[in-house]
């Protein structure tokens, strides 16, 4: 195609200026396009100022809550705040304008930076080696299944099931069931962790693994963790880490020290990159040496300084998404994990650890918590008290918008009743998590003065309370009003 610019050779300027001729070759929209391909009549565009672009997008930013606004406690989510210098970094044209397809000899600093992010990923988990392409905890969780698939595979076993504790996030069973494996529920103790003897009973030369957070999603610790790798390995499973809850363990315990075999972390939640709106995101999975070979490939490998793609690995799952992955998402994550440093990183999860502790400890009073004792970087609160009053969990997380808080995340785990999962993060000062203790309790007094209000809420935001079913079911998606 000809390279030159498009330009007509004079036209009126505004107050009758002539605009002189552009000394550059004319290139019509002929010359490039076909016939076909050319518009018969003008695109009806709106006309619009830029000032008008730029106010219609704020005023929509602040119509809807975002962590950059307030506190966002969406339990098992991690909304945390992403420090700007991530985008910053990932902007620079050296990495933003680089194309997947240049040599290798042209990208060696991209292929650096994935190389650096892989021996970081590795120094706080203990695991061997780890894949960068999966875009989503989601997708790194059946490029884990798919790894135990090819390991028993591999020598001669047709397992049929795999574990799955009854607090799982929902991706879990249906990771597994997408991997042509069944579902086997392991049931929870009384103290909210992996009850033993069910996993014993359930334990088979048909289990393939099993599937286990850590913590669980309850925010607990699962103190029986090398027992239960130790029972899963003894029946001939793999155990896989779902790394969603991992910013309460960097540098307090690795995962390969715990007995498992195979982890994802999600970069979008523990390492302060974009998260809303379903993406964008990063699920890199990692291995101990024995699983190495099943990676997807191509694998980043340095020789003599010198960064290339390596392809050559017969025993593995295949490719999982093309080209690097989600690159922009990756260089977010290694400027965060560089600019804090591992001790930064390590005191970040004690900050989670403390935040979510000290905002339990506010509402104990008030509301019903799943279980006693210390949590690890979230907790479970239920508003069965407050259902006494007429006042479900639904309804405290819709008053909650009017006191400028995004809700925690309502009625799950399933196995607590009006659950509402509330994780505050590291992002979190002491006087923003009192200021949301406050609404919380304020809610509660209103749940017995004025059930009516908080019933009817949320009362502050652009619309009013929806029929959330048929919302979802028939989107208005239009921009005004007609």
């Amino acid at each position: 195609m000809n390279n030159h610019l498009i330009f007509h050779k004079s036209r009126p300027g505004k107050m009758g200026v002539t605009l002189p001729e552009c000394d550059v070759p004319t290139t019509s929209l002929e010359d490039i396009f076909s016939g076909e391909e050319l518009r018969s009549n003008s695109a009806n565009l709106p006309e619009v100022t830029e000032p008008d672009v730029v106010r219609h997008y704020t005023n929509l930013s602040s119509k809807n809550h975002h962590v950059d606004k307030d506190v966002y406690p969406l339990g098992s989510c991690t909304m945390k705040y992403n420090p700007k210098v991530n985008d910053m970094m990932a902007g620079l044209p050296g990495l933003s304008s680089i194309h997947p397809a240049q040599p290798e000899e042209t990208v060696q600093g991209a292929l650096a930076i994935m190389a650096g992010l892989e021996e970081q990923l590795k120094a706080m988990t203990g695991m061997e080696r780890f894949t960068l392409q999966p875009t989503a905890g989601s997708q790194g969780e059946l490029v884990g299944v798919l790894i135990m698939q090819a390991y028993h595979a591999k020598n001669g076993d047709n397992r049929k099931q795999i574990l799955i504790p009854d607090t799982a996030h929902g991706t879990n069973p249906a990771t597994v069931a997408m991997g042509g494996y069944d579902v086997l529920q392991v049931k929870s103790d009384e103290r909210g962790r992996v009850d033993l003897d069910d996993l014993r009973q359930k334990l088979s030369p048909e289990v393939a693994g099993m599937m286990l957070t850590q913590p669980n999603t309850l925010g607990l610790f699962e103190d029986n963790i090398t027992e239960i790798t130790h029972l899963v390995h003894e029946a001939g499973g793999l155990m896989y880490m779902d790394g969603a809850n991992l910013n309460a363990l960097l540098g307090l315990v690795k995962s390969a020290d715990m007995g498992f075999d195979i982890l994802h972390i999600n970069l979008h939640k523990t390492f302060s990159t974009p998260h809303g709106g379903g993406g964008p995101g990063s699920g890199p999975i990692g291995v101990t040496s024995e699983l190495e070979k099943f990676l997807p490939s191509p694998l980043v490998v340095e020789n003599d300084g010198r960064y290339s793609l390596e392809s050559t690995r017969s025993d593995s799952v295949g490719r999982v998404h093309t080209f690097f992955g989600n690159f922009g998402i990756l260089v977010r994550a290694y400027t965060y994990i560089r600019m804090l440093g591992l001790e930064g990183i390590h005191a970040i999860s004690r900050q989670a650890i403390l935040n979510a502790n000290y905002l339990m400890s506010k509402l104990t009073d008030a509301y019903d918590i799943a279980f006693d004792g210390p949590c690890m970087h979230e907790f479970v609160l239920s508003a069965n008290r407050q259902k006494e009053r007429g006042i479900r969990a639904l309804d405290i997380g819709k008053r909650l918008l009017d006191f400028g808080f995004h809700a925690p995340t309502v009625y799950f785990p399933l196995n607590v009743p009006e659950a509402m999962m509330t994780e505050p993060t590291d992002s979190e000062t002491m006087e923003s998590l009192d200021r949301f203790a406050e609404a919380m309790l304020k809610i509660d007094e209103e749940s017995k003065s004025d059930p009516e209000k908080v019933r009817n809420a949320p009362y502050s935001t652009p619309v009013r309370r929806l029929d959330e079913t048929a919302a979802n079911r028939n989107p208005n998606l239009r921009w005004r009003p007609e």
